[in-house]
């Protein structure tokens, strides 16, 4: 038994040995390392779209395009010589060589880098438009067609590269399209389901859009089309339509007198979208438009307020992130401006606890829009004189007293500063009625923020 034991432990040994030889006898994977010219100066990876500079560096295309698209001087990053975009010659030969070096090392999960298509010219741009709007003006029964064609190919041209957006956008591209988009709607009929969507696409491509294209999507014809994709067109329709109602209420600082009747038509479609959130972009670009056009008129705050949106933007920023809570402040303290606004915000039990909470919770421009709707709740600007100081009393009971304290301490505008002051002027006269912590007691103020 001791030997057979013993026998039987030997050759244990002796497998668990040979097991262990053969693993290291195994070729051990060694990372693949990208040949140094083949990499990018800037980004130091491998380069797709390599372009040489005529100082003799080579450059992948994405990264010195963005280089000098950040604003720094227009100079070579390698040798600090001048460099303009216009002198970026595409390194076919180099391109071929890293091309092949993947497909060598392929068995190595190396992708083969796509030969990059050749980048639309002005010429080829200025010609698509020139078929966009002689479509759009015709009425033939192909002209619908013909716009659609056109339209498909300049988007699908601008979608390829940030090259070609740029030259798209550098001949007008946003102004033809939105007169298409014009001539289109004064024609009705046919063109005015699909062909809309594809222009209004197209021509969000080409934000941020100048002042003369706002002022085409501006006008009757326009906006009439864009409220009504933007309340029944396709999700993606309703998206574009509602972008293209941003950069037109943006461009004209929300004034409605340029906007004629169709101002409350705009109001009632961007809070559709608000209270029947079809993607966060469309929402976050449609409280954009409202507060734009709120800020500019009293009437159109109080229609807003009247839609009963109010409620909806207090209880959305209950676990708003940054981007959004930002958003729904500004909305919500432009239609405090009127006595429909803030009748229906005292209404709503977690207006002030709210308006309180986001203050040094999400960035300084939370904490000053927060701090101007409190001072619009309590003020009584010939409303409600009772409904004004609950407000006051209930900011004190979940600690605003302290916080604004903190707020002059720590600093903030001159406006903001003045509505703070105004503010606790305002909170003193009830402190005795609703504060349940110390006014005085500034020990816990870091704590409190």
């Amino acid at each position: 038994p001791f030997s057979s034991s013993a026998d039987r432990s030997m050759a244990l040994l002796a497998r668990r040995s040979r097991r262990a030889a053969t693993k290291a006898a195994a070729p051990v994977a060694v990372e693949l390392s990208i040949p140094a010219h083949f990499r990018c100066p800037i980004s130091l990876d491998l380069m797709r779209d390599p372009v040489t500079a005529p100082t003799g560096i080579t450059y992948d295309r994405e990264s010195i395009e963005a280089w000098l698209d950040t604003g720094r001087a227009a100079v070579c990053p390698v040798t600090h010589a001048p460099l303009r975009r216009d002198d970026l010659v595409p390194n076919h030969a180099i391109r071929r060589v890293i091309q092949d070096w993947c497909v060598a090392n392929r068995s190595r999960g190396v992708e083969r880098i796509p030969t990059p298509k050749i980048p639309v010219t002005p010429v080829q741009a200025s010609e698509l438009l020139f078929e966009v709007a002689e479509s759009a003006r015709a009425r033939d029964r192909g002209a619908a067609a013909r716009c659609a064609a056109a339209v498909a190919r300049v988007r699908a041209l601008a979608r390829e590269s940030e090259r070609n957006r740029r030259c798209f956008a550098s001949i007008g591209t946003g102004r033809v399209l939105a007169a298409a988009l014009e001539s289109l709607a004064a024609g009705g009929g046919e063109p005015a389901g699909g062909v809309l969507e594809d222009v209004l696409a197209a021509l969000v491509r080409m934000a941020p859009l100048d002042g003369e294209t706002a002022r085409i999507l501006g006008s009757p014809r326009s906006l009439g089309s864009l409220v009504a994709i933007a309340e029944n067109g396709s999700l993606a329709g309703r998206l574009n339509a509602v972008m293209a109602i941003k950069e037109v209420v943006s461009s004209c600082d929300g004034a409605c007198t340029d906007l004629g009747v169709k101002a409350d038509d705009i109001v009632d479609a961007l809070v559709k979208i608000i209270k029947a959130p079809i993607c966060p972009q469309a929402t976050k670009a449609a409280m954009v438009a409202a507060y734009h056009l709120a800020r500019s008129d009293e009437r159109v705050a109080a229609r807003v307020a009247r839609t009963g949106l109010v409620p909806v933007l207090v209880e959305s920023l209950v676990d708003a992130d940054k981007s959004v809570a930002e958003k729904a402040l500004a909305l919500l303290d432009a239609v405090l401006a009127s006595e429909q606004g803030r009748e229906s915000a005292r209404m709503h039990a977690l207006t002030v606890p709210i308006l309180v909470k986001k203050m040094f919770r999400v960035s300084d421009l939370a904490t000053e829009l927060a701090v101007s709707a409190m001072w619009r709740l309590g003020k009584n600007a010939g409303g409600d004189e009772g409904a004004a100081t609950k407000c006051l009393v209930e900011a004190l009971r979940v600690g605003a007293f302290q916080k604004l304290l903190l707020l002059l301490q720590v600093g903030c505008r001159d406006a903001t500063k003045e509505k703070t002051t105004e503010l606790l002027r305002m909170l003193n006269k009830h402190k005795g009625v609703g504060e349940c912590v110390d006014a005085m007691d500034f020990r816990g103020l870091n704590k409190l923020s």
